[in-house]
């Protein structure tokens, strides 16, 4: 009889810790809880490329606010622009068709954190590449050339960036390297930020400012929005976009740099850039 009921003991035993082991041990990928990019079940050694391949789908994290690069049409809820159809082309080239791809909005302050929490697996969303963001992600190669320029009312004083001295209310938006330029190259005078471009272009036209500083290519968008706005003087920065992603995603670096030399030596990238800039890039 004893004998017996040891036997069963041990066998509630192993029962046991088989069902333990089982329970502790269903992550699997090492970051607690199981999740990768966009949400989806990551594999142990899998990279970020075969998961977006397993899934079938690219989530793209991109403005939904700035005319030209990322705009959401209210009406029919579409998000259209330049960095948009980057992005599909670049869900054809990864996965074989442009409609696979999920768009998510960010803003300059939530991009990168959204991007390492793994909400989203890359960012096209005006992104200029600078030493302090490659050392937080890795970039593509650069994609688009802007230039942070003043966009001011129609008969401003304000004609280049000299005209910005004391007592200039600037306005700029959160997270942006424009922010940090501004007050580099015009430290008398006082800067607004604001969460979104659509916020600071409010502000200007509202009068609670008399400058609007960002790239060029993003004030453009506002002009075109309100013919009473006019982007003044030349250029004084350099902003290459670059397409962010993880770090350590070399993979996926790789595809995404071959899928813009592809749209470029097919002239894809070229009927992009004229299609919402209204000219051919510079060579």
């Amino acid at each position: 009889m004893r004998k017996k009921w040891m036997s069963v003991s041990f066998m509630l035993f192993v029962i046991s810790a088989l069902v333990l082991a089982a329970c502790g041990g269903g992550s699997g990928n090492g970051n607690g809880n199981g999740n990768s990019a966009a949400g989806g079940e990551s594999e142990a050694g899998a990279s970020l490329l075969d998961e977006i391949k397993s899934r079938d789908k690219l989530v793209v994290g991109v403005k939904f606010d700035t005319k030209l690069f990322g705009l959401k049409d209210p009406a029919s809820g579409e998000v259209e622009g330049f960095d948009i159809d980057i992005a599909k082309a670049l869900a054809k080239s990864i996965l074989g068709d442009e409609n696979k791809i999920e768009l998510k909005e960010v803003t300059s302050k939530t991009r990168i954190p959204m991007l390492n929490n793994n909400e989203i697996d890359m960012i096209i969303a005006t992104m200029t590449i600078t030493e302090e963001r490659r050392e937080q992600v890795d970039f593509s190669e650069v994609y688009f050339e802007a230039g942070q320029s003043l966009l001011v009312k129609k008969g401003s004083p304000i004609q280049s960036v000299e005209d910005v001295t004391s007592g200039t209310k600037v306005l700029a938006v959160k997270g942006a390297t424009s922010v940090d330029n501004i007050k580099e190259i015009a430290p008398d005078a006082t800067v607004l930020e604001f969460e979104n471009y659509q916020d600071a272009f409010s502000a200007l036209k509202a009068g609670q400012g008399d400058v609007l500083t960002t790239d060029n290519s993003i004030l453009y968008g506002m002009m075109a929005q309100d013919a009473n706005y006019e982007v003044v003087g030349e250029p004084f920065t350099d902003e290459p976009y670059g397409i962010a992603m993880k770090k350590g995603e070399t993979a996926l670096v790789e595809a995404v740099n071959e899928g813009l030399a592809a749209l470029k030596s097919s002239g894809e990238y070229n009927t992009i850039y004229e299609k919402w800039i209204g000219e051919a890039p510079s060579e």
